[in-house]
C-alpha cells in the first residue's frame, strides 16, 4: 500500500500538485488535520459546518475513489486500492458488496498508477450499481453492473491502455458517459452495455503530465467534466447526441477531481481539489470559493455528492497516507 501511495505522490508532484510530506503514518486525525496545510492557506467557509462521519481502513486498501448515494442516505463507494464496491450506511457501517479479482500481474500495467483500481460509480433509480474498473488488462478493464444480491458482471470492455475514471448516467437517453484520464476522452455506452463509442476527444480533455479528463456529470442538456491536469471544469452541450463546442466553465482549479451540482440547475457546483486538500464552491460565472480544507479532515478529497444541503465528501489519503474518511458538511440555507 505504501508503494502505491508513493507512486501517486511522485506523479502528483510531477504534475505540479502540492503533496504533503512528513506526516507520521500513525498520526491521530486531529494532528493530521493540523499538519495538512498545503493548498489550504485560505480558511474554510465559517457558514459551512462539517464533521468526519466515517474513518476507513487504509491497511485494507479502503481508499474511497467515487460515490453515489441512495434515497435512504446510503453512500455507495468504490475503494480504489482494494478493488471493491461498498455500501456505507448513514450510521457509519461499511459493508463490502463486491471485490474485483486482481489481474494476473497484480495490475502493474495499469497506466500511470501501476495498480488495479475501481473508479467511477453510478446508482440507478431501481438500485442497480454500475462502476468502472481499470486494471491494465483487456480481459477485465471495463464497465460493470452490480445488481442487489448478485455478483458483478462486465457489460462493456474498455481499452486496457487507458484509465476509465468518471462515470455518469443520462436517464433520458439511457446511456452512460465515462471519462478516460489517460486517453483524454469521453466515451458513451448504452444502459445494457455492449459497444463503446468515443464521444469526444477534444484537446480540453487531454492530460498534460498526469491525468486529464476526470469527474463527469450530465446536467441541463450538457455533459460536464473536469480535467485534473488543466485545472478546469468543462461544459460540452449535447446536440442530437453529439458533442458541441467545449466551454471552459471554470479554470484555475488545481487538482480538481470529482464534482456535483447543488440544486436542480447547473449554476452551482461543489468540487473536490485532490492535492490541495480542499472542497470549493463554483458559481455560474466560474468563480470559486473555499468551503472545506484539511482543517475539516480532508485527506486528498476525491469525490463529492450533494443531497439537499448536505455534502458527502470522500477522501482517499492517496498521498497524505493518513485517515481516508467520509466527511459530512452542511451548506448554509438560502
Amino acid at each position: 500500500m505504501r508503494k502505491r501511495m508513493m507512486t501517486l505522490a511522485v506523479a502528483l508532484a510531477a504534475a505540479g500538485i502540492g503533496v504533503v510530506t512528513a506526516v507520521p503514518p500513525n498520526a491521530a486525525p486531529a494532528a493530521t488535520a493540523r499538519a495538512l496545510t498545503v493548498g489550504s492557506d485560505r480558511p474554510s467557509d465559517p457558514s459551512v459546518t462539517s464533521r468526519i462521519a466515517v474513518h476507513f481502513d487504509l491497511t485494507k486498501g479502503q481508499m474511497p475513489e467515487n460515490v453515489a448515494t441512495g434515497p435512504d442516505g446510503t453512500a455507495y463507494v468504490t475503494f480504489a486500492a482494494s478493488r471493491q464496491v461498498a455500501a456505507v450506511t448513514p450510521a457509519g457501517g461499511t459493508r463490502i458488496l463486491a471485490t474485483l479479482p486482481a489481474p494476473a500481474d497484480g495490475g502493474v500495467r495499469t497506466p500511470v498508477l501501476s495498480f488495479a483500481l475501481t473508479t467511477g460509480i453510478v446508482r440507478t433509480a431501481e438500485g442497480t450499481l454500475f462502476f468502472l474498473y481499470a486494471s491494465g488488462d483487456a480481459a477485465s478493464t471495463g464497465l460493470y453492473r452490480l445488481r442487489p444480491g448478485q455478483a458483478p458482471h462486465r457489460i462493456a470492455a474498455l481499452p486496457a491502455d487507458g484509465l476509465p475514471n468518471g462515470l455518469a448516467f443520462d436517464a433520458t437517453a439511457k446511456r452512460f458517459y465515462l471519462t478516460d484520464s489517460v486517453l483524454g476522452t469521453i466515451s458513451t455506452v448504452a444502459l445494457d452495455g455492449g459497444r463503446v463509442e468515443v464521444w469526444s476527444s477534444a484537446p480540453e480533455l487531454a492530460a498534460t503530465g498526469f491525468l486529464g479528463a476526470n469527474g463527469i456529470k450530465v446536467r441541463a442538456g450538457a455533459v460536464w467534466a473536469t480535467n485534473l491536469d488543466q485545472g478546469t471544469l468543462l461544459r460540452i452541450p449535447v446536440r442530437h447526441g453529439r458533442p458541441g463546442p467545449v466551454r471552459v466553465a471554470a479554470a484555475g482549479l488545481v487538482g480538481i477531481d470529482d464534482f456535483a451540482f447543488v440544486g436542480a440547475g447547473d449554476r452551482q457546483v461543489v468540487a473536490a481539489l485532490n492535492g490541495p486538500n480542499t472542497v470549493v464552491g463554483i458559481d455560474a460565472a466560474g468563480r470559486s470559493r473555499t468551503l472545506l480544507t484539511a482543517a475539516d479532515g480532508l485527506q486528498n478529497p476525491t469525490s463529492v455528492a450533494v443531497r439537499g444541503r448536505t455534502v458527502v465528501v470522500l477522501s482517499a489519503a492517496y498521498t497524505t497516507g493518513v485517515d481516508p474518511n467520509l466527511v459530512l458538511a452542511t451548506l448554509p440555507g438560502r
